[in-house]
């Protein structure tokens, strides 16, 4: 957020956190949080670049057209091994899931 932005919310008497803040996460529940994050939206990315639909990759990895958009929308009931699994079966390497997860996440306000 930009600091003029958060500054002009903060003097209409708004208080400006991060989710980490607000959810009452400690810093392991947020670098899960979002580790979980980038590798659903990479589920996402990766699958239109290969011009595939849900329902192509569902079949592709066994699995349904929901599960896939629940896999994508980093659903909580979607495991991490579901993943990461599905992400090796587009053709992504271990050093392409160690980056993915590596990622710093720029959500912080």
């Amino acid at each position: 957020m930009k600091k003029a932005k958060k500054e002009k919310l903060e003097a209409a008497g708004w208080r400006v956190g991060t989710a980490e803040e607000f959810l009452g996460l400690s810093k392991q529940e947020a670098a899960f949080v979002e580790m979980k994050l980038a590798l659903a939206g990479s589920v996402r990315r990766r699958r239109q670049a290969k011009r595939l639909t849900q329902t192509q990759l569902a079949r592709r990895i066994g699995s349904s057209q929901s599960r896939v958009a629940k896999m994508e929308a980093a659903d909580p009931s979607v495991s991490v091994d579901l993943l990461l699994k599905t992400l090796l079966s587009m053709g992504a390497s271990r050093s392409e899931l160690a980056r993915i997860i590596g990622k710093r996440s720029r959500r912080a306000a």
